[in-house]
């Protein structure tokens, strides 16, 4: 008999988290635990979300279906891949799953899987929507050599000569689909110029198949797809008007659509980037066991959070690596835990 349950967790933010289409400064996820050890968890959308109470509900449905469980296997993980429920609640139990067959097993979870060992991760640090002032401030104290910033407002002009100040940088732009087509034909003219090669989303999905277009001759620039891009079948539906994927646990259902997902793109010659929603190490975990399958990083979830709530991945600057006792998966921090347990 197997012991499981969720729980939802408040997690203050260290400042406020914006993007074009939402904001927050405390954000309430779900841990799924399996016999008081391996854990996953859930993270929505600061805009798309679904909600905390969708998510828990989902959540609830997943359990009762382990709860008739012989055994977990690789074989439950996949029937759990498939389980009509959100994606975001999917890839919190196929997390703490896996993290299962890997302690039980004693084998690293990237192992269970078949995949590479993760080296070389190297994420890039968000810098969220604010007043240009900030934005702007942020931007030149950001001690990180890789720097994602999110526009999609008025006032994105006005952070465009900062960029010439910057020494040292990799910058990206992360859109969330805020510009307009015509903005997006400028804004990618006015980057590519300045040496940005990385663009997420620049338009709303509907205007995909207008980005080849938008790139006209800023040919080096590769314009990622984050949103509406959940699937395999959503993939090939865009594949060719894009030059790469962003895939995020919640957005596919967890690690093993993920990885089917990348191995896709991959042979198409598209870029992989692994991203992430505002969530703790334990999130983001299923996105470094398959780092092996990616070109680009942006999992900079748990530095947002005032505390991360669990042992076994770590941060050094832009570099992330997981502890020699990352098998069964990354160990909450019970003190933490339980300041941030909310009802």
């Amino acid at each position: 008999m197997f012991q499981l349950d969720a729980v939802r967790l408040s997690l203050p933010l260290k400042r406020k988290f914006a993007v074009s289409k939402g904001e927050t400064e405390v954000k309430t996820n779900l841990l799924t635990i399996l016999n008081n050890r391996y854990i996953g968890e859930a993270a929505g959308s600061v805009h798309y979300g679904p909600t905390v109470e969708e998510i828990e509900a989902d959540i609830r449905r997943g359990l009762e279906f382990l709860k008739n469980a012989k055994e977990i296997n690789l074989a439950v993980i996949e029937e759990v891949s498939r389980l009509d429920i959100n994606p975001t609640a999917r890839s919190a139990l196929v997390g703490m799953l896996l993290n299962y067959v890997s302690g039980e097993t004693r084998r690293y979870p990237w192992e269970v899987l078949s995949l590479g060992t993760p080296v070389g991760v190297k994420s890039s640090m968000t810098i969220s929507v604010d007043k240009p002032s900030e934005m702007i401030r942020a931007l030149k104290t950001c001690e990180y050599p890789i720097v994602k910033i999110k526009m999609g407002h008025e006032e994105d002009l006005m952070i465009l000569d900062a960029l010439d100040q910057l020494e040292g940088k990799e910058i990206r732009i992360d859109v969330n689909g805020s510009w307009s087509c015509a903005k997006a034909e400028e804004m990618i003219s006015h980057l590519s110029r300045k040496g940005v090669r990385i663009i997420e989303q620049p338009t709303e999905i509907e205007f995909v198949q207008e980005w080849r277009h938008l790139k006209g001759k800023s040919t080096e620039v590769e314009l990622i797809m984050d949103e509406g891009l959940n699937t395999l079948k959503d993939y090939e539906k865009y594949a060719e008007h894009i030059d790469g994927v962003n895939i995020k646990m919640e957005k596919s259902g967890g690690i093993l659509n993920g990885v089917r997902l990348a191995q896709k793109a991959r042979e198409d010659d598209k870029k992989v980037m692994l991203g992430c929603m505002v969530e703790s190490s334990v999130g983001i975990a299923q996105s470094l066991y398959m780092s092996s399958q990616a070109d680009y990083f942006d999992l900079d979830g748990p530095l947002l959070l005032k505390d991360d709530i669990a042992h076994g991945i770590r941060y050094d600057r832009e570099s992330i690596e997981v502890d020699r006792e990352i098998i069964g998966g990354p160990k909450l921090k019970r003190d933490v835990v339980e300041k941030y347990i909310s009802e």
